[in-house]
């Protein structure tokens, strides 16, 4: 969310970001939101000059009465009645109008950083540099459930009939995999310095409209009926709401913290082959990484992060590339994000298996989290990035170690995980 007192002096600027977002419809709103403002504050002052002149009189009243003049007394707290009564009108006017100021507020998207790319969705996203070699094999590379079918590790007609559509069971070596990918990721991360956390896998309404827009919350985020808690929809959520309304000494940045926890999604709308198996899903699980950093150091963090999730995957032997999202691509709360894609031999081409992001202040502005320095207080900036979401990681690590017999290789960084296997086969 953007400081209203920027946006009060500089709604050019404003109005040329939404421009920048392909968001024109946005644009009457930074208007808007400058005449609600103008009066909010114009009751606000009412208001207050009201209660400093209700104190006055209260004070007369006092000493009148101290004075034993009752009846000028009790004439003067007829004016304080009547006034009660008008600055309960002015309050609840202002209410009004700060909660209309901070809802329109909350859409109005998040200044981008001047690095970001001009474009209008992500097929503008602009290629950074890639890690490995891309590599086909001389044989034809089944769907990646017909690789786990193969090796018995996953069964989907089960789950359909336990919880529906999206859902299904892993077994055996994949389902193995599939957790020994989460461990090795969160050693891989507590070597690089950050504290593991398991985190609350549920979340308070407040929280999740800190963290994100409302569009995304509605199409992500699963409410659990009768209270008011949402099911995360990744483990970054409750991971910056951990900072919520809070005041951090500067010596106590940055906050580096890694975390697992199961995510659920509702994935909306309808998918294409690429997407179906175990690429979209309502239920998998996932290692995440969060910064709290001053704002200073946030674009040093937003580099470490995307670099943390490269340095993984070719410690997989899995060919990986970087996207610079373009400025339409970019949810409102974004100051600029990063996509880390694998290289698919099966699509000849790369897909999506992480994305990094920095919020500056905007999360913080929203949940309060505050940083305290010789210089005063002043919002932290947050940041997020994908360790690894094994069930994208499993399409690219099964299409990128696979033997032509239906075998599947096993990377010698993850060996000490699947109990010192090197293969696994049917």
């Amino acid at each position: 969310m953007i400081d209203i007192k920027f946006l009060r002096e500089n709604p050019d600027a404003v109005k040329e970001n939404i421009k920048k977002k392909f968001q024109d419809s946005k644009l009457p709103l930074v208007d808007e939101v400058i005449k609600l403002d103008a009066e909010s504050r114009a009751v606000k002052q009412q208001a207050d000059d009201l209660r400093a002149n209700r104190n006055k009189i209260s004070k007369q009243i006092g000493a009148l009465m101290h004075q034993g003049k009752k009846e000028e007394a009790m004439a003067i707290r007829e004016q304080v009645t009547k006034q009660a009564d008008l600055l309960e009108e002015l309050e609840q006017k202002e209410a009004e109008l700060s909660s209309k100021v901070t809802e329109i507020m909350m859409t109005i998207p998040q200044i981008i950083d001047p690095s970001v790319p001009i474009g209008k969705d992500d097929s503008e996203n602009v290629e950074i540099e890639r890690y490995g070699e891309p590599f086909v094999p001389d044989f034809e590379v089944p769907y990646h459930t017909d690789i786990m079918e193969n090796l018995n590790g996953i069964d989907f007609d089960s789950a359909r009939k336990v919880a529906g559509n999206g859902f299904y069971y892993l077994m055996g070596d994949i389902a193995r995999l599939h957790s020994a990918v989460i461990s090795y990721a969160r050693d891989f991360m507590i070597d690089r310095g950050f504290t593991y956390c398991v985190p609350p896998f549920m979340i308070r309404s407040n929280v999740v409209t800190g963290v994100m827009s409302f569009a995304e919350m509605d199409s992500m985020m699963y409410k659990i009926e009768g209270e008011d808690l949402y099911l995360i929809g990744t483990s970054e959520h409750s991971m910056i709401g951990k900072f919520i309304d809070t005041i951090n000494p500067e010596d106590t940045l940055p906050q580096t913290l890694t975390s697992y926890s199961p995510c659920f999604r509702k994935e909306k709308g309808a998918h294409g082959i690429e997407e179906r198996g175990v690429y979209r899903i309502h239920q998998f699980e996932k290692q995440e990484m969060i910064v709290v950093c001053k704002p200073e150091e946030s674009k040093m963090w937003f580099d470490k992060l995307w670099q943390n999730t490269v340095d993984l995957f070719r410690s997989m032997d899995i060919p990986v590339r970087t996207l610079e999202c373009c400025s339409g691509d970019l949810a409102d709360l974004k100051v600029r994000s990063l996509d880390v894609e694998a290289w698919s031999p099966r699509q000849k081409k790369y897909f999506e298996v992480g994305s990094c992001s920095n919020l500056g202040d905007a999360q913080a502005r929203r949940l309060k989290i505050r940083v305290s320095g010789k210089g005063g207080k002043y919002f932290a900036h947050t940041l997020n990035n994908t360790v690894v979401a094994p069930p994208r990681m499993l399409i690219a690590f099964l299409e990128n170690n696979l033997n032509e017999d239906g075998s599947v290789r096993i990377p010698v960084a993850l060996r000490p995980y699947m109990g010192g296997k090197e293969v696994i086969g049917k």
